[in-house]
């Protein structure tokens, strides 16, 4: 069975994004993210990281697109991602999951991380496939027009990947924070 795991940084206010950028500036943070999404347990193997088109257009040229991780960006438009490698376009939930129930595929990939935005987010915690929730807990509010979407029915988990304690970085205080579906037992 599918198991989505969600990572995200959010302000206190729920905030997750301002004019497709982040608030704020945490390169530990960023670091983390990266160490989450790209490590599998196979070296034969990369994670899959979904995420929106507008997620897909934050990210700098540069980093596009993100590295040892293969990327499907779900878009209501076709996308011109000839010139990537390791990037796949899909038009509907439908295709991804049928994408990533392919047996063939299903050997090149370890683990599902959805990266964003807001209704890539809403969907995968409403859906059966929901497994874990890694969020980055800021402990301040910031300005923003894109908020990570309200979530029920979890607990409170360890991980023992994930770094204990405040931690801070150019003044701000966050908390990286592991949440699983209820539903799911170990």
């Amino acid at each position: 069975m599918l198991k989505f795991n969600l990572i995200a940084a959010a302000s206190q206010n729920r905030g997750i994004g301002k004019n497709n950028t982040l608030p704020w500036k945490l390169k530990a943070e960023m670091n983390y993210f990266s160490k989450m999404t790209e490590t599998t347990k196979s070296n034969s193997k990369k994670n899959v990281v979904i995420m929106g088109r507008r997620t897909w257009d934050s990210i700098p040229s540069k980093y596009q697109p993100l590295p040892n991780r293969i990327n499907f960006i779900l878009s209501k438009s076709k996308l011109d991602l000839e010139q990537f490698h390791d990037v796949c376009g899909f038009t509907s939930w439908n295709d991804i999951y049928d994408k990533l129930n392919d047996n063939k595929f299903k050997e090149e990939y370890e683990q599902i991380w959805i990266i964003g935005g807001s209704s890539i987010y809403k969907h995968a915690l409403e859906s059966k496939y929901f497994y874990r929730l890694y969020l980055t807990e800021i402990k301040k509010e910031f300005d923003c027009d894109t908020f990570f979407p309200t979530f029920s029915n979890v607990k409170e988990v360890s991980d023992p990947v994930v770094p204990q304690g405040i931690h801070e970085e150019n003044g701000i205080e966050y908390e990286f924070k592991v949440y699983q579906n209820a539903l799911f037992e170990e």
